[in-house]
């Protein structure tokens, strides 16, 4: 596998002819394609003997760097002036099985990129196994396995075949008609969310309080209230995922409370801190889980199990894969990551978003695994644009797009951080994404940023930060962040996110009949009202008031409230139809043009006047056009909801009748318990030119 200087890109769409000076520094990712640089001072080796590289760099100018990279490759720090020619050198040894440049992406040099010799190809659905094989050989690469749960869509990796990288590669099957997407599995670092800085404070305030030094009235969940309805059930497991989690400590022992734990950094069942900083998971678990024992602190779920998950530290397709698959399949309820990619621009793969997607609907016997990010401490959006200015050497500067596409996915409660003042976080990231706060310490943007993979610092804001930290365990003795085996100021968004993944496990343990996305509907519609009308001290905008809908970009729908949550929870179990008590059926038998090549397309409307929530979607569809691959289906509910029942993977078909169910179709399920009542609209859209077509008429069912 070879790796050769390109210059500037000019990126084109799916199947356009792309510069041959951009198939090199083009990143194909979840439907983007992201610029690349390469980095000067290092380089990244796969060796069948890695026992060997100090021997193979003696000489040279270059050393080995001691961390390990995943994916067995090995991380070469040269001098910069020597770089392409130390590599040349390397690619002669007999026990190197390829060489590739480290890169960044393009105006963000603190997101390391490893590249490895993986890709995921998606063909189109009428490419058969014998045209595969002869496509993949041509490049040089042969199957691994397929991808569950995606349609012809395989995992490749390079062979001695393989005259170019994995990122030319996706870029040269990009440009084939009959492949969907190609992208090269890349690895980037994670990035934890804290590091403890603030004061002390000796109380678990954000659990209950009742009143003092900069707290104010209802800043806490009220866990004392849903404590006298559950504190948990073991039955209800908790999925952390993180550095690692001192089983040894106090508050994780008991009967039942350790279920399934992994360490897929060294690939054995002892998830416990190795290295100095592996402190983190511990804490967040402590938030969640920690056990009612008489020592020590509590979680807000301490009746609940407990599935410590150490990572690998890193982000690429297959540890993100083996995360949520083991969670799955060892019963996980809930999934709590207080993580996210050490890059400022970074949307999911295809194989990562059909791995959360996989956990939020399989998950649980096909109620889904319920799963909580932290939305992150940069004070920035997890996806939107800002100004940028301050930066040291300017490595940011400008308008500047940020994206954490694990916050962004839609099966995801992403939340943010709120104080003991019942205000913003200074440090926690917004959106319209984030679904819920819950309370955190206070602290300037930028915590923890340094410590994993970012190689610059933030702008300084200055200012003072009132807040309490948040009391929790810590990993026991000296290691830790304290030696008592506590900490008393754990905090950023990082403490907020297992705070609300222990809120539902304990919706869980009174209700485990709810899905996933309706203990996500509960926690957003039981979630308080605060407010901040102050302006933010970097960007001195306001975003701490609520829109129509309910909700703002700083707090979601609110701070969490394990009580109404709870008792929401079980009122619905008292109110749960079993089945469908019956159906109502209309169509629109109106033929309409979808417009060729036209963002905006054709809609049609189907109007029901029940007022009932739904319970079973069906939605069947006819239409013709002269090439069917080129059309995207979407259908939204009176809520305001969209699902895609069609991406663009009919091929040259030219004519549909089909019906999208829930077990055709699970994206389907984002519609129940919804309302009824409405206009329902179903979206055709043609994206690229030269077919036409028509909407001949469409009908839906609903189970009300």
């Amino acid at each position: 596998m070879t790796d050769q200087t390109p210059v500037s890109p000019v990126p084109g769409n799916q199947g356009a002819a792309m510069p041959e000076s951009s198939v090199g520094k083009v990143l194909q990712r979840g439907g983007e394609e992201l610029l690349l640089e390469k980095v000067t001072d290092r380089f990244a080796i796969h060796a069948s003997d890695k026992a060997n590289l100090a021997q193979l760099v003696q000489g040279l100018p270059a050393q080995v760097k001691p961390e390990q990279v995943p994916g067995q490759l090995a991380e070469i720090m040269v001098d910069p002036q020597q770089r392409d020619a130390v590599m040349q050198q390397m690619r002669q040894a007999e026990t190197v099985d390829y060489v590739t440049h480290i890169y960044h992406l393009k105006d963000d040099p603190g997101s390391l990129v490893y590249v490895t010799n993986q890709i995921t190809v998606q063909f189109a659905p009428q490419v058969g196994a014998e045209a595969i094989a002869q496509i993949i050989a041509s490049v040089g690469l042969r199957q691994v396995k397929p991808v569950v749960g995606i349609p012809n869509t395989f995992v490749l990796e390079t062979t001695p075949e393989a005259t170019e990288n994995p990122v030319k590669i996706a870029n040269r099957l990009m440009q084939r008609s009959d492949v969907l997407t190609a992208e090269p599995n890349v690895v980037v670092r994670t990035q934890h969310l804290y590091r403890p800085k603030d004061p002390l404070y000796p109380k678990q305030w954000h659990l209950n309080h009742n009143g003092g030094l900069n707290l104010t009235a209802g800043s806490h969940v009220f866990a004392e209230q849903a404590w006298d309805i559950t504190r948990g059930i073991r039955s209800v497991v908790v999925a952390i995922m993180d550095d690692s989690v001192d089983l040894r400590h106090p508050e994780f022992q008991g009967v039942g409370k350790i279920v399934a734990p992994r360490d897929l950094k060294q690939n054995d069942f002892l998830p416990l801190p190795e290295e100095v900083e592996d402190n983190h998971g511990t804490s967040c678990a402590g938030v969640a889980v920690a056990e009612e024992n008489g020592v020590g602190t509590v979680g807000i779920a301490p009746g609940c199990a407990l599935m410590p998950i150490r990572t690998t530290g890193y982000l690429d397709d297959e540890a993100i894969e083996e995360l949520f698959d083991w969670a799955i399949s060892r019963g996980a309820s809930v999934i709590s990551c207080s993580w996210g990619p050490a890059a400022v621009y970074f949307p999911l793969s295809l194989r990562q978003r059909a791995a959360l997607t996989r956990a939020a609907i399989e998950g649980r016997n096909g109620k889904g695994c319920v799963i909580v990010f932290a939305a992150g401490n940069a004070n920035r959006p997890t996806n939107g644009i800002v100004n940028e200015r301050g930066w040291p050497n300017n490595v940011l500067s400008g308008p500047t797009a940020w994206l954490n596409g694990f916050t962004v996915h839609p099966d995801v409660i992403t939340v943010s951080a709120c104080t003991s003042l019942s205000k913003k976080a200074a440090y926690s990231n917004w959106g319209t994404e984030v679904s819920v706060c819950a309370p955190s310490n206070n602290a300037p943007p930028g915590i923890g940023l340094q410590e994993t993979g970012f190689i610059y610092t933030p702008p300084e804001v200055r200012g003072s930060f009132p807040g309490l930290g948040i009391v929790t365990a810590d990993r026991s003795g000296t290691p830790g962040y304290d030696p008592s085996s506590y900490t008393t100021d754990f905090g950023g968004t990082s403490s907020a996110c297992p705070l609300v993944a222990g809120v539902a496990a304990l919706v869980l343990s009174v209700n485990p009949d709810l899905t996933a996305f309706e203990v996500k509907q509960i926690l957003q519609q039981t979630a308080d009202k605060i407010t901040d009308t102050d302006a933010d001290p970097q960007f001195g905008f306001r975003k701490g008031t609520y829109e129509a809908g309910g909700r703002c970009d700083w707090f979601g729908y609110g701070k969490v409230n394990a009580f109404k949550a709870v008792q929401a929870a079980v009122q619905q179990q008292k109110q749960a139809i079993v089945a469908a008590s019956r159906y109502v059926q209309q169509q629109n038998t109106t033929s309409a043009a979808i417009p060729d090549n036209n963002a905006n397309g054709v809609t049609s409307l189907i109007r029901f006047s029940e007022p009932r929530l739904v319970r079973d979607v069906q939605v069947r569809v006819e239409i013709e056009h002269s090439f069917l691959g080129d059309l995207e289906i979407a259908l939204t509910a009176p809520s305001g909801n969209t699902v895609l029942l069609q991406g663009r993977t009919l091929g040259r078909r030219s004519n549909l009748q089909t019906i999208y169910t829930l077990q055709t179709t699970p994206l389907l399920r984002r519609f129940l318990n919804q309302p009824a009542q409405g206009s329902w609209e179903l979206q055709i859209v043609d994206l690229a030119a030269g077919d036409t077509g028509m909407l001949k008429s469409w009908q839906l069912t609903l189970g009300i």
